[in-house]
């Protein structure tokens, strides 16, 4: 592969060697997807239980693009996408980059803080969605598209003449310090997603594959992991919409869906460790988020016959590194090596290749690399360090294989998410009993960390821990919502006035 096509199974150093990212000058990522088949399977879609082709896709994307066109969206112009798993989700995005403009996907569990400060950053003013997330988005000042409750008319399908550094989607990371960043990519970013998702499973593209994720659409995992990759290769995508993740539900799936291929965030494999469930079929299962280490890795051998392939990467530069049964041994411990078309090295504070511990890096020009932060140079100038995007992980490289030590910043892993302690703090400080505030990942067996916040109240103020909660679950998110909260008379404080976070770890782990 060079780049555009598909990985030939010649195994990992003759890949890596030969590999060479040579992006057409013109590239759309609506066309890269849709030139398919009429009669190709694109979606199965067990909600509706229907299955959509690639012709339904492409006829759904240009009457998508005729409504966003009839609402004088042009290049450059942002596009909210806030959907989950369902085929308008994937028609959505494609309408946008079709035009050149750029989508913004939005999670459905977002509260309106959490929706304002995307939007409100991101400058959107058209957001498709269904009408769930219509209802979400009444207290904004901007454009809805329900397409399901539309009469969109069909439009023939035409593409912006856009090459691959030209931007076309904004995924907004976890702010994990200050308020959530948007990471701008160009139309290579999917590209550059195709040889790690490849690798992790097995070379994916087989015959028969059929891939899902209960990662929401709404997250780069679940995104740029599987659904637009899916797509992309031909390889039939499942969408199926789960109001709770449980091992019954995600084994009817797996039954109904006919899948081969899943993409399970750690915590949805610890679930189904749990239940002892076993789910046969399945050609390859894909991980990442944080290490397995050795016993999940043999329990996945007992549950699905095969092993778990883990990867790594970021919503800033995704699909850096990964294991694969297919093309060497897993090491336990480590995360795999470096995808073909990366250069990932540990460095030191000056930016040079260490030997032992340092921090992850990717060097400048792989194909999945940001093109910056939206509107915010500082930050995008401080990711890098030299030649070398900075993931914030430290590490160790030992005979190729990457090895996780830990994170350089504070960001919380929890049930498969990154979460930013900063956005937690700023909404708490919101409600009029909190003084102070400071929140950290607690240790915990099923989910790796459990928010935990540590309050100082105003004086003479009283609130208990479940108002907190909910003032944060009704602003933000039902995933960002502190699980547990304590109250201090103060907390550990730098003489700068910022909160002490490793402290409160280190007290949070002692619990």
């Amino acid at each position: 592969m060079k780049g555009e096509g598909v990985l030939e199974p010649l195994g990992y150093d003759a890949l890596k060697a030969g590999f060479r990212w040579e992006f057409p000058e013109r590239l759309n990522m609506a066309r890269q997807v849709l030139e398919k088949p009429d009669e190709a399977l694109a979606i199965r879609d067990l909600g509706a239980g229907r299955e959509v082709t690639f012709g339904d896709l492409r006829g759904m994307t240009g009457a998508l693009a005729k409504s966003l066109s009839a609402r004088s969206v042009v290049r450059g112009d942002r596009v909210g996408v806030l959907l989950s798993q369902d085929p308008w989700c994937a028609a959505a995005h494609l309408a946008a980059w079709s035009l050149g403009a750029i989508s913004v996907p939005l999670f459905k569990l977002f509260r309106e803080d959490a929706l304002a400060s995307r939007l409100g950053d991101s400058g959107a003013r058209v957001v498709v969605t269904d009408p769930e997330g219509a209802a979400m988005l009444v207290p904004f000042d901007l454009e809805v598209i329900v397409p399901a409750s539309e009469a969109l008319a069909s439009a023939p399908l035409s593409f912006a003449d856009t090459g691959p550094e030209d931007p076309a989607v904004l995924i907004y990371t976890s702010g994990t310090t200050g308020k959530p960043k948007g990471a701008l990519h160009g139309h290579r970013v999917l590209t550059g997603h195709l040889p790690g998702v490849e690798m992790s499973h097995d070379y994916l593209g087989q015959p028969g594959d059929v891939i899902w994720t209960p990662a929401d659409w709404a997250w780069i995992g679940g995104l740029f992991d599987v659904l637009m990759p899916g797509l992309a290769l031909g390889v039939p995508v499942v969408a199926a919409r789960m109001e709770k993740y449980t091992p019954e539900a995600c084994a009817r799936i797996v039954t109904e869906g006919g899948v081969r291929n899943v993409f399970f965030p750690p915590t949805a494999l610890r679930m189904l460790k749990a239940s002892d469930a076993a789910i046969p079929g399945l050609r390859s299962v894909a991980s990442g988020g944080e290490p397995l280490g050795a016993e999940m890795l043999d329990w996945g051998r007992r549950a699905f016959g095969l092993t778990i392939n883990e990867f790594y990467g970021q919503t800033e530069c995704n699909m850096v590194a990964s294991s694969s049964s297919a093309m060497f041994a897993p090491r336990p411990g480590a995360i795999g090596k470096a995808v073909p078309g990366f250069e990932v090295a540990v460095i030191d504070g000056e930016g040079r290749e260490t030997v032992g511990e340092g921090d992850i890096a990717v060097r400048k020009g792989a194909g999945s690399m940001m093109l910056g932060y939206w509107n915010n140079p500082q930050a995008t100038a401080d990711k890098f360090r030299g030649d070398w995007l900075v993931t914030g992980d430290r590490g160790v490289i030992e005979d190729g294989f990457i090895r996780f030590v830990g994170r350089e910043d504070d960001v919380i892993t929890s049930a498969g998410y990154r979460i930013g302690p900063a956005e937690i703090e700023d909404c708490l400080m919101t409600h009029p009993a909190v003084a102070t505030v400071g929140v950290v990942g607690k240790p915990d067996p099923l989910r790796t960390e459990v928010v935990k916040a540590y309050v100082v109240l105003k004086p003479g103020a009283e609130v208990a821990a479940p108002e907190l909660q909910a003032w944060v679950r009704d602003r933000l998110s039902a995933h960002l919502y502190p699980r547990e909260v304590a109250f201090l008379d103060a907390l550990p404080m730098t003489v700068t006035g910022k909160v002490i976070r490793r402290e409160l770890k280190a007290r949070a782990s002692s619990e």
